[in-house]
């Protein structure tokens, strides 16, 4: 009887084990699989950036920057596994700023991405871009106007 309950002692030992690493294995997925759901992101994105036309949005002055750059910024951006500037939201802005190479006033995104252009949405887009200024993505190359950045990233 004890040799039976020492071989049941055993295996409850190793299924514990086991579980373990089943809950390891499990979580490590879980951040592969997260991970893999972003770089599909980050995938979608540059290809929209790339295939993007490259005339200029109307009204804005085309100014340098460029899709290829942007492209180049949302890889690193995923890479650093900055979700913030990988969520849609921020896709469009940075969508809108390769495509039309221009600089633009807050106000200007707002109504190119028919947005409203009260305080609030203007106020709210101002703190994004400011975010992308942050990440060298865009640049403020003077009060309010902001572009796309090649030179920190070296585009």
């Amino acid at each position: 009887m004890e040799a039976l309950e020492a071989r049941r002692a055993e295996v409850l030992g190793q299924a514990e084990r086991l579980r373990e690493q089943i809950a390891g294995l499990s979580e490590e997925l879980a951040r592969a699989e997260e991970r893999l759901a972003r770089l599909q992101i980050a995938r979608e994105t540059v290809e929209e950036v790339l295939a993007a036309p490259s005339s200029p949005v109307p009204g804005t002055d085309a100014t340098g920057g460029g899709a290829s750059g942007v492209a180049v910024a949302l890889v690193k951006a995923e890479a650093e596994l900055d979700v913030t500037v990988m969520s849609p939201e921020y896709r469009e802005i940075i969508a809108l700023f390769a495509t039309s190479g221009a600089a633009m006033r807050c106000k200007e995104v707002c109504q190119h991405l028919g947005l409203g252009t009260e305080p609030r949405h203007v106020e709210g887009m101002r703190s994004k871009l400011k975010r992308l200024v942050e990440r060298g993505i865009l640049a403020e190359p003077s009060s309010g106007l902001f572009k796309v950045d090649g030179r920190k990233q070296g585009w």
